[in-house]
C-alpha cells in the first residue's frame, strides 16, 4: 500500500465490502465523498500550507489506485474530487481556493470535474457546451454538461470552462448547486458504477461573477491542469490492473501455472507504466509533451483488459459463480468503463493521428 496512504489510515476495508453495493447503486452514493474525506485521502499530495499532508500530485495517483483495488465506483469519485482540488491548487483565485478547499479536503462536500469537455475542445474534438453573455463586470451562463460524476445530491461544486459571446478567451468558471439557474438531472442510467453521482448539468441563465473564476484564460489553464486532470485518472486503470493481475497469481496453481509468465510480464510492464506517469509529472514533461501521457492512457487501458483476461483464465469456472467469486464478475463489468472515459481511446488515437500526420506535413 502507498506509504502516504499509511500514514493517514490503512484501513480501506469498507470500500471493498461496499463495491459491490456501490457499482450496482444500491447504496448512498452521498456516503463515498464523507467516507474517502474520513480517512484523510483527499490530502493526499496536497501541500501543507494549504491543509494537506504534502507530497506530490503522484501521491494522489497511487492513492486512487488503492482505492480503484477495492472500488471501481468510490476511485471514479475520488478523482472527480481530487481533480477539482487540483483545480483550486492551480487557481489563481485565492479566495474562492480559501473558500471551498477546506470542505473539500475533509468530504464534507463534493468537487466535481466538469472540464472533459474542456479537454476535448483544446485538441478540436468538440465546442464548449456553456456559454457567457457580459452584462458589466458580471456574466449570464446558458448551456449543458451532459456528463459530471460527483455530483453529490447533498451539494457540490464543478468546474466548467465558458465559451465567451463577445470572443475573448474562453474561461474557467466554477458553478454549485445552489446557485439559480443550475440544475442536476436524475442520475445517468450507467451499465456500472451507478453509485457515482453522475449526472448532466442544465444552466440557465446563471450569474457569475469574478468570485466563481478559477481562470481567465482557458487556453492556458487547462494544458497545464491537464497532466493532473489525466494522470489522477490513470489511477483507476492502474489499480484496476493490479488487482486482477494479483488475483491471477493466487489463482494460477495446477494447469493454470502456464500463465504465471504471462502475468509477471504484464505486471512488470504495468509498474513500468507506473513510473513513466511519477516520473513525467515529477519533470513536469507531460506539459511540453502530452502526447507521451496520452499513449500511456492508450496503454494502460489495454493493459487492464489483458489483466481482466488472465484472471479470467486463471480462475477458469469459478469466475462465473457468483457465489464463489463476485468481485470479478464487477471488475469485468467496471474495466469496460477504461477505455470510454473521457478522453475516450479514440478520441486519444485520433489526436495522436492528428499530431503525426501534422508532423508529416
Amino acid at each position: 500500500m502507498n506509504a502516504r496512504i499509511d500514514a493517514v489510515d490503512a484501513d480501506l476495508s469498507w470500500f471493498s465490502i461496499n463495491a459491490e453495493a456501490y457499482n450496482l447503486g444500491a447504496a448512498d452514493a452521498d456516503q463515498l465523498v464523507p467516507e474517502l474525506g474520513r480517512r484523510g485521502l483527499f490530502r493526499i499530495g496536497v501541500p501543507q500550507s494549504l491543509g494537506g499532508d504534502g507530497g506530490a500530485t503522484f501521491d494522489g495517483v497511487e492513492a486512487i489506485a488503492a482505492i480503484a483495488e477495492r472500488s471501481l465506483t468510490a476511485a471514479f469519485v475520488f478523482w472527480g474530487q481530487r481533480t477539482f482540488i487540483e483545480y483550486l491548487l492551480q487557481s489563481p483565485n485565492t479566495q474562492l481556493r480559501e473558500r471551498w478547499l477546506p470542505a473539500l479536503l475533509t468530504g464534507e462536500f463534493a468537487g466535481a470535474t466538469g472540464l472533459s469537455n474542456a479537454m476535448k475542445f483544446l485538441s478540436g474534438i468538440e465546442s464548449l457546451q456553456l456559454r457567457a453573455t457580459q452584462h458589466g463586470a458580471r456574466w449570464e451562463l446558458d448551456g449543458r454538461l451532459p456528463w459530471v460524476t460527483n455530483l453529490r445530491k447533498a451539494g457540490f461544486i464543478v468546474a466548467a470552462a465558458v465559451e465567451r459571446s463577445d470572443g475573448a478567451t474562453p474561461m474557467v468558471v466554477a458553478l454549485t448547486d445552489s446557485q439559480q439557474g443550475v440544475a442536476r438531472s436524475a442520475d445517468l442510467d450507467l451499465v456500472a458504477l451507478r453509485g457515482s453521482n453522475t449526472a448532466a448539468i442544465d444552466v440557465s441563465a446563471a450569474d457569475i461573477g469574478p468570485e466563481h473564476v478559477l481562470h481567465e484564460d482557458a487556453r492556458s489553464f487547462c494544458p497545464g491542469v491537464r497532466p493532473a486532470f489525466l494522470s489522477l485518472q490513470l489511477g483507476m486503470s492502474i489499480g484496476l490492473a493490479r488487482v486482477a493481475l494479483r488475483t491471477a497469481a493466487q489463482h494460477g496453481q495446477g494447469a493454470h501455472r502456464i500463465l504465471l509468465p504471462r502475468v509477471g510480464e504484464v505486471s512488470a510492464e504495468l509498474e513500468q507504466l507506473v513510473g513513466a506517469v511519477r516520473d513525467g509529472l515529477a519533470s513536469r514533461r507531460f506539459v511540453a509533451e502530452p502526447a507521451a501521457l496520452f499513449r500511456i492512457r492508450i496503454r494502460l487501458a489495454e493493459i487492464v483488459q489483458s489483466a481482466l483476461g488472465l484472471e479470467l483464465d486463471a480462475s477458469g469456472g469459478r469466475a462465473y459463480l457468483r457465489d464463489q467469486n463476485r468481485d470479478f464478475a464487477r471488475r469485468w463489468v467496471e474495466g469496460a468503463f477504461i477505455p470510454v472515459i473521457t478522453p475516450s481511446l479514440t478520441q486519444l488515437q485520433g489526436e495522436l493521428a492528428k499530431q503525426a500526420g501534422a508532423c508529416k506535413a
